[in-house]
């Protein structure tokens, strides 16, 4: 088993320091496999929010842990608009990481980051063919018992976004995106920019979507709050490539605290969630040794 923390939209320039600290403290705790953080590392792509997000990457890379990182469409510069055109992942680049496809892989899991965030649109994401093309070829050489994780931060579906029901926008060139996740056979699609936790099988969002469980994040730190959600992160243990586990982890306004619980097990008919009834309650803060969901 993999255990993975997927955080997104941590948005330095506009976040509450004393739950960054409760992140640490917390992904200190529990060592994860993988901390993954899904994009809008800043809230407007200043230098001082940069440095301020690299200094937080430092402190988890100081901590032991392994991140795998990808931008959002915060992390580019919306005012400055000769940079937003000429760099506008420059800063990202320089503070966060070089690399806009970064790759994990162990004995059990395969994750793939790619960047969907563009200078041409001010909030929606695209992925282009050549990420399309990658995705393809990194998934080729995993092998099959592996589950195989796609990362980005808009969601390459078209998500729910408000109690009404209304759908958002999908990722530019969302068809060939949902053609090439089913190609590839990938498992689990995690994403973030909606601050808003969701988590569904991808065969009731779109038709021949193969395999894809898609898990949303909210936002991990961030003040900007939606739909009346609080900051909470995923806690994902990838057992098998049709077993996963999924806990919300979210702020009660002192700590983060174990949320609601689900297993997600696959068949012919796609994927089917199972809520579970922990040893312990969410709101206890203790780990202990015998917590089924470390």
């Amino acid at each position: 088993m993999t255990r993975i923390a997927h955080l997104s939209d941590i948005h330095f320039g506009c976040n509450d320091l004393g739950i960054v600290a409760a992140t640490e403290a917390w992904l200190e705790e529990r060592q994860p496999d993988l901390v993954i953080i899904s994009g809008d590392f800043t809230q407007r792509a200043r230098v001082e929010q940069f440095r301020e997000a690299s200094a937080y990457l430092d402190r988890l890379k100081a901590l032991g842990l392994r991140l795998l990182v990808v931008p959002g469409n915060h992390d580019v510069p919306l005012y400055d608009v000769v940079r937003r055109f000429a760099a506008p992942l420059d800063r990202y680049r320089r503070y966060i990481s070089s690399d806009l496809c970064p790759w994990f892989e162990n004995d059990e899991v395969a994750v793939l980051g790619l960047n969907t965030a563009r200078s041409l649109t001010f909030k929606s994401g695209r992925i282009n063919h050549e990420q399309i093309a990658m995705m393809q070829e990194r998934f080729d050489k995993v092998a099959s018992q592996k589950t195989r994780i796609l990362v980005t931060h808009h969601p390459l579906y078209a998500m729910p976004i408000g109690e009404g029901g209304e759908l958002s926008e999908a990722v530019g060139r969302h068809r060939d995106a949902v053609r090439a996740v089913c190609k590839a056979g990938v498992h689990l699609a995690l994403a973030g920019h909606f601050h808003r936790t969701y988590a569904e099988s991808a065969r009731k969002m779109v038709h021949d979507s193969g395999p894809a469980l898609v898990m949303q994040a909210g936002t991990a730190t961030s003040t900007r709050l939606r739909n009346s959600e609080l900051q909470s992160f995923n806690w994902v243990h990838a057992h098998r490539n049709d077993d996963v586990e999924l806990q919300v982890v979210a702020w009660d306004g002192s700590a983060f605290r174990r949320g609601d619980h689900q297993r997600f097990t696959f068949d012919s008919q796609g994927w089917n969630a199972q809520a579970i009834a922990d040893e312990i309650s969410y709101l206890d803060s203790a780990v202990p040794a015998h917590d089924p969901a470390r």
